[in-house]
C-alpha cells in the first residue's frame, strides 16, 4: 500500500483470517507450481496474516512478510518472526536484495501499482522472479456480477479504474463490502509489471472454473 493508504484491514484481521483461510489451501497447489523450487529471502508484499508462508517455504524459500497493517502483522507474525511493517510502495531494502518476490491477492490494495512494480523491480536481483497471483481484472471486480448459474455478467464499470467503495452485487459478508478494492483494467495491470522493466514468463489462469477469476504470472528481472 501507497504511503497515503491508511490500513485498512486494522480492525478486520481476525475476520479476514478465518475469512480467507479455505481459499488459501486452495490457491496453494497453482501458487506453488507457479514459484518452482528455490531458495533464499522470498519478500510477499502485502502478506496479510502470512496464510501463503507455508506453501513459500515448501518451495525452499524463506518467506519474508512487509505489510502495512499491524493487525495483520500480529496474526502473520505467529507463523514467522520475519515480518515488517511498511510500505510495498518504497520499500525499505537496498536494491538487488532478494531473489524472489510475490504479489498474492494484494494489487486490489494498493493505491499506485506501478510505482510498487519499480520498487519490486528494484529490490528484485538480476534473473530475479516476480509472481502475481491475484484477482483476474476482467472477471474479478466491480464490473462483475455473478449469476448462480456460474455465468457472469460484465457491466461498463470496467474501464473505471481506481478505487470503489461499494458494488451492487457484492455480497453483503464479503470481503469487498467490507474493504472496497481498487480496481485495475487487464492492460494497466500487465503495463505496471512492463514499465518496470520485468519480463513476463509465464501467464495463466488457475483453478478449474469456467470464466477464471484468479489470475496469475510470473516475470523476471533481465540479467545485465
Amino acid at each position: 500500500m501507497t504511503e497515503s493508504t491508511k490500513p485498512r484491514y486494522d480492525g478486520l484481521a481476525t475476520w479476514y483470517e478465518d475469512y480467507n483461510a479455505k481459499a488459501a489451501k486452495e490457491n496453494r497447489g497453482a501458487l506453488t507450481e507457479l514459484l518452482g523450487r528455490g531458495e533464499g529471502w522470498c519478500l510477499d508484499l502485502g502478506c496479510g496474516t502470512g496464510q501463503y508462508f507455508d506453501a513459500i517455504r515448501s518451495t525452499g524459500r524463506t518467506p519474508v512478510g512487509l505489510d502495512r497493517s499491524g493487525d495483520q502483522l500480529r496474526i502473520a507474525s505467529r507463523r514467522d518472526r520475519a515480518v515488517l511493517q511498511a510500505d510495498a510502495a518504497a520499500l525499505p531494502f537496498a536494491d538487488a536484495t532478494f531473489p524472489t518476490v510475490v504479489s498474492l491477492w494484494a494489487s486490489t490494495d494498493v493505491d499506485d501499482w506501478g510505482r510498487v512494480m519499480r520498487e519490486t523491480a528494484r529490490v528484485l536481483r538480476p534473473g530475479g522472479l516476480f509472481v502475481f497471483y491475484g484477482v483476474h481484472p476482467c472477471f474479478n471486480g466491480p464490473h462483475v456480477q455473478n449469476r448462480d448459474d456460474g455465468a457472469r455478467i460484465i457491466h461498463p464499470v470496467y474501464r473505471e479504474a481506481g478505487w470503489h467503495e461499494d458494488a451492487p452485487w457484492w455480497s453483503s459478508g464479503g470481503v469487498r463490502r467490507q474493504l472496497g478494492m481498487r480496481h485495475l483494467p487487464l492492460s494497466d495491470l500487465l503495463n505496471g509489471v512492463l514499465d518496470a522493466g520485468l519480463a513476463l514468463a509465464r501467464v495463466r489462469e488457475p483453478r478449474e472454473h469456467a470464466i477464471p477469476f484468479v489470475l496469475a504470472f510470473s516475470a523476471r528481472r533481465p540479467l545485465p
